[in-house]
């Protein structure tokens, strides 16, 4: 569960110690930057949700229980504050679908040449943009979970917390989802 260095610094933190605070807040920073990512397509409006959800947390980190890792604590709330955002902007929100950035290129310095060849990475490309496709088809119960797992990187046991139900649901779930995901891929492939 929580190690003591990191029931030492949410202590401190709970009492006002802001470095014990952002000693936390880092060490999951990256994480729920990219699951916001994730969720709401955008750097910007990932960046502002990321926000938003530190200022949850530092607000209410005294009802952190500390019957679960610190992290998993902010990735429900970053969760959390991600769907409150699509819900807010809902009306005005248009399809921005995730970039995927290239590799920048070097100087004149000669190095052997490991890259994929362009048509891979065209082809992945597409493959990856169908696939994101995909998934903003299915239900958002499935969606919510295979981002979690699948593109997260999440434990069970962290979406567990994160979604406050058994490991065993989360499991159910998954099948579930990747099963629907499955067949909404193949149905737009034929």
């Amino acid at each position: 569960m929580i190690s003591e260095e990191e029931q030492n610094l949410i202590k401190k933190a709970k009492e006002g110690d802001e470095g014990s605070f952002e000693a936390l807040i880092l060490s999951c920073k990256g994480k729920a930057y990219n699951l916001a990512l994730r969720y709401v397509k955008d750097e910007q409006d990932a960046l502002d949700v990321l926000q938003e959800s530190f200022i949850k947390i530092f607000r209410h980190l005294d009802k952190f229980k500390e019957d679960s890792k610190f992290e998993t604590w902010v990735y429900r709330i970053v969760v959390n504050t991600c769907y409150d955002s699509l819900r807010k902007n809902k009306g005005r929100q248009q399809e921005r679908p995730l970039a995927i950035r290239e590799e920048e290129e070097g100087g004149e310095l000669e190095l052997p040449d490991n890259q994929p060849l362009p048509e891979d990475v065209l082809l992945n490309r597409e493959h990856s943009s169908y696939l994101l496709q995909c998934l903003e088809r299915i239900p958002e119960e499935h969606k919510r979970i295979v981002v979690l797992r699948d593109v997260t990187g999440l434990s069970y046991e962290e979406i567990a917390d994160t979604l406050e139900c058994s490991i065993g649901t989360v499991k159910s779930r998954l099948s579930r989802a990747r099963q629907r995901l499955k067949e909404v891929y193949i149905s737009g492939k034929t």
